[in-house]
């Protein structure tokens, strides 16, 4: 696989970075239009429960981002769930999500 452009390979740190300081099953993070980022975990409460990206694309809206370029997620499963790449349709139909395993290595 190609060398990841450097604000990739931003996101894929910051998702693992995310993950790994959580312990949680996945890791995420968004760059929004602007070229800011957001990373957020899984969360995993009694009355709420979203996806790592998911989460992500939420801090990025709460925030006021008006679109997104990139996402990355961290995760041991290899791909990333339906709703989760819906998320990120839901505010940018053109922005590409990068699956890497937990050592960062993009598996997809």
């Amino acid at each position: 696989m190609p060398e990841l452009d450097p604000e990739d390979a931003k996101i894929v740190t910051l998702a693992r970075s995310a993950r790994a300081r959580t312990g949680a099953a996945e890791g995420a993070a968004v760059r929004d239009t602007d070229g800011r980022t957001y990373a957020a975990c899984t969360v995993a409460l009694p009355s709420l429960k979203l996806t790592a990206l998911q989460a992500a694309v939420a801090a990025a809206v709460a925030s006021g981002a008006p679109g997104l370029e990139a996402a990355a997620v961290v995760t041991e499963a290899g791909k990333v769930d339906d709703e989760s790449r819906a998320a990120v349709r839901d505010l940018t139909e053109s922005a590409y999500v990068l699956v890497a395993d937990p050592g960062g290595t993009v598996v997809g």
